[in-house]
């Protein structure tokens, strides 16, 4: 009769060894995919405060990403500290965590090139998990989340806003011409958005030179709206802005949104199919967004 040894536990050993072979995403509920991540604002993660629930700073997480401050700006406010969003905490229908509440404030980050490749080449990915309120009267159905339209010229860039219905658009600009929407400047028009609903709202550019595809999504990986932008090697955007279109020192707040971000995340890359699902999806689990189901 052969014996059998009973089974002994594992080691502790062998129990750390198992760990250190997990996907840190498994372990930390990290993002999925982390290759080309240049930005990511997180309301749980290194916000700032000041008098209150006042934000002066917020911090990007990402390891690659050049522009790691995101703060306050009272140029051209008549009351200092009048533009600064506020933190909600531990809300319900966000799965119980944070999000920045703006209305009609921004938080800028300095550097004015950190983000020029997104529409000369490089081709991008955004993603927000954001939920908006009523817009107050300011330039006529502009409301931004966020952008980082050049501060002159022909005002090239990248942004994404809602219009005072509070259905949502994006228009990546190249600078070639002026005009709100053309060739050069074209809308993606998204659906109406609910008021005081979080939605995982994404956009995405393919990398190249001449005419490249470029998209925005709701809540799932199929598109709402896409389009041909033709991309300007020689465009020049600048700063990104949370909350504005651009630092706007002039007339701060006249384009801003009023509503709620709990993450923004920038790809230098437009990402993959199966890594836009991942995210979106990732996204989706980790705030509990409420997704329409269609029969």
């Amino acid at each position: 009769m052969s014996v059998h040894p009973e089974p002994q536990p594992p080691s502790a050993m062998k129990i750390i060894l198992i760990m250190m072979l997990l996907p840190t995403c498994l372990i930390a509920g990290e993002l999925p995919v982390l290759k080309g991540l240049i930005l990511d604002l997180d309301a749980e993660k290194d916000v700032s405060l000041e008098e209150g629930n006042k934000v002066a700073q917020w911090e990007n997480q990402a390891p690659e990403g050049s522009a790691r401050l995101f703060v306050k700006q009272d140029e051209g406010r008549k009351a200092p500290g009048s533009g600064r969003p506020q933190l909600r905490n531990a809300i319900d229908s966000l799965n119980g965590k944070s999000s920045l509440v703006f209305r009609q404030g921004e938080l800028v980050n300095h550097d004015e090139d950190a983000f020029d490749s997104l529409i000369t080449g490089s081709g991008f990915t955004w993603l927000c998990v954001a939920s908006v309120h009523q817009q107050r009267v300011g330039l006529k159905n502009v409301n931004a989340l966020f952008g980082n339209l050049r501060n002159g010229g022909k005002y090239e860039g990248l942004w994404a806003c809602l219009r005072d219905d509070n259905s949502l658009w994006t228009s990546p600009r190249n600078g070639v011409t002026f005009g709100r929407f053309d060739q050069n400047n074209p809308l993606l028009l998204g659906p109406e958005l609910e008021k005081e609903r979080f939605y995982v709202i994404a956009g995405r550019m393919a990398a190249g030179k001449g005419s490249v595809l470029t998209e925005l999504y709701l809540n799932t990986p199929k598109p709402v709206a896409s389009t041909v932008f033709p991309v300007n090697p020689q465009a020049n955007s600048s700063k990104l802005v949370i909350g504005q279109e651009r630092d706007a020192i002039k007339h701060p707040g006249f384009e801003s949104f009023d509503g709620e971000i709990a993450r923004l995340l920038i790809y230098k890359r437009p990402l993959g199919e199966n890594e836009l699902a991942k995210t979106i999806q990732h996204l989706i689990d980790t705030y509990a967004i409420k997704v329409d189901t269609v029969d």
